[in-house]
């Protein structure tokens, strides 16, 4: 007996510690739950009846009854005044909401917007999502403490201070977060599409650069985004920023932040930028090149953020019912491509219906997120051998509003992919937060627009056409190997050994590729 207990004992030790842990977490859990959710409802203004942009939009829409105005905006820099000057522009309301706002340059200056806005009176709705907001409660709390700004903060984190260490007792609530992004000023203008708020995202600063498509709106479709707006704010998961955060108010604290910037090249650049850029004033002036078409909204329910919505209702359900039959091509953009099992299946099915499929995603070189790189890099070969084209960026050396030009409608980066959209058939094109991965389809919830547009659809598939400008490579199979080859180059010699691979990048890769975690990619 005393031989059994000598050898069951380690085990025993091992089940108790990891008992205790439990045990510690619970505690935890405990002790730094969320208050009570005491937000009061609110939903849109109506579209303000006054203003430059009420004036411009009024005639558009009598002359376009029941559309809705396109304009792509695949410049960053334009994307970022776009945003500024429709905060200037605004008389009576901005409702906005997305996944990552940063502390650097562009999100102080477009906080500053906001409460110059809220200073003149406009009522300003601000929706984060509480993962995307490291070093801003300070910020937070001087925009919230403002009479005409309310903040919010999607599934907040109980800690503050290590938010990440919250993981530890509410992982499942946490994993859950909001993927949207929508700009809208007066009830009469929204931007909406991939990009976040921060330099990376406008093709400025230090860090690597992501250049996305997003879309200026105007008319039918913009009543329908605010209505969106009001679901998610109204949302359990939607807690009022002083029922998290305890900090003084600085009513002055964003002013000085941007004091540090005040003679800096970038700075300088971006007042720059902002007396150059046309959109803005050309929309006002109503003669902006708009395309009037047919636009609808997919958008996840903000249900999904506490994981109370069936598979059937999800957006990619709703995504497949409105764009209805493919029937010749579909391209498609996803920096985060992990299509799964299922995916894959899915794309061999549409092959054989003789449906032409090509996909462009991050090379291992040119991802920010090396994870997410093997959980598709273990389905290239499936893909391949069911039909699809595979196109993977280049980590580019040139400007990223450069190689945007380059590339069409959905631009690229000095590092890293980061548009998400898709064209179907030359005729409708969706523009949005969804990636093709498990996160998109089952985690964070996600909206785009679908539009029909042979336009900018016949752009996306002109682009594929020419073999991306050279922008990325195309991966093949040769001799049950994969090489990399130049599609607008034949002269360029193929790579047999995959961009950006190290010896402990293989590594990761391979271990990765095993382990039962593609569900959280």
């Amino acid at each position: 007996m005393k031989l059994i207990y000598k050898g069951l004992r380690p085990l025993v030790l091992t089940s108790s510690f990891l008992l205790l842990i439990a045990l510690s977490l619970v505690i935890a859990g405990c002790g730094f739950s969320l208050p009570k959710n005491t937000g009061d409802y609110s939903t849109a203004l109506p579209p303000a009846e006054e203003g430059r942009l009420a004036t411009a939009t009024r005639q558009m829409m009598t002359e376009n009854p029941s559309l809705t105005g396109v304009v792509p905006l695949s410049n960053g820099a334009d994307a970022f005044a776009a945003r500024m000057l429709l905060a200037d522009a605004a008389t009576s309301s901005i409702d906005t909401q997305y996944y990552i706002w940063r502390a650097d340059l562009t999100g102080y200056l477009l906080l500053d917007r906001l409460k110059q806005a809220a200073d003149r009176g406009v009522r300003v709705r601000l929706l984060l999502d509480d993962h995307g907001t490291s070093g801003l409660d300070p910020e937070i709390a001087a925009l919230d403490a403002h009479p005409n700004i309310e903040v919010r903060l999607w599934n907040p984190f109980n800690l503050r201070t290590f938010k990440l260490l919250s993981f530890t007792f509410d992982f499942f609530r946490l994993n859950r977060r909001m993927h949207n992004k929508s700009f809208t000023v007066d009830g009469h203008v929204s931007v909406l599409g991939g990009r976040n708020v921060g330099d990376e995202y406008f093709s400025t600063g230090e860090t690597p650069l992501f250049v996305d498509l997003d879309v200026l709106v105007a008319g039918k479709v913009v009543p329908v985004i605010s209505q969106d707006f009001d679901n998610y704010w109204n949302s359990p998961s939607s807690y009022p920023a002083n029922l998290v955060i305890k900090k003084a108010n600085q009513p002055e604290l964003i002013s000085k932040k941007l004091d540090y910037y005040s003679h800096t090249k970038q700075m300088a650049e971006y007042r720059e930028l902002l007396e150059q850029t046309e959109v803005v004033a050309r929309l006002t002036a109503g003669d902006l090149a708009m395309e009037w078409t047919q636009a609808t909204l997919v958008s996840d329910s903000p249900a999904k953020g506490q994981g109370a919505l069936p598979r059937e209702k999800l957006l990619g359900g709703h995504l497949l019912k409105a764009v209805g039959n493919i029937e010749e091509r579909f391209d498609g953009v996803s920096p985060y491509f992990v299509p799964g099992k299922e995916g894959v299946e899915a794309f061999t099915t549409l092959k054989q219906r003789g449906v032409n499929l090509r996909m462009l995603t991050n090379s291992l070189e040119a991802t920010d997120v090396v994870a997410v790189h093997a959980g598709y890099a273990k389905r290239r070969k499936k893909l391949l051998a069911g039909g699809v084209e595979l196109f993977e960026l280049r980590r580019q050396v040139e400007g990223a509003d450069e190689v945007s030009s380059k590339l069409g409608p959905f631009g690229s980066s000095g590092a890293s992919l980061h548009a998400k959209t898709f064209a179907v058939d030359g005729k409708r094109i969706f523009v949005g937060s969804f990636n093709f991965d498990p996160r998109s389809a089952r985690l964070n919830t996600e909206m785009g627009l679908l539009i029909d547009s042979e336009y900018l659809a016949g752009a996306l598939h002109t682009a594929f056409d020419s073999g991306l400008a050279g922008a990325a490579w195309q991966v093949q199979e040769d001799k049950g190997k994969l090489v990399w080859v130049d599609p607008s180059n034949d002269a360029v010699q193929p790579l047999t050994k995959e961009p950006g691979i190290s010896f402990w990048r293989s590594i990761s890769l391979t271990v990765i590729g095993w382990l039962p975690v593609e569900w959280l990619l």
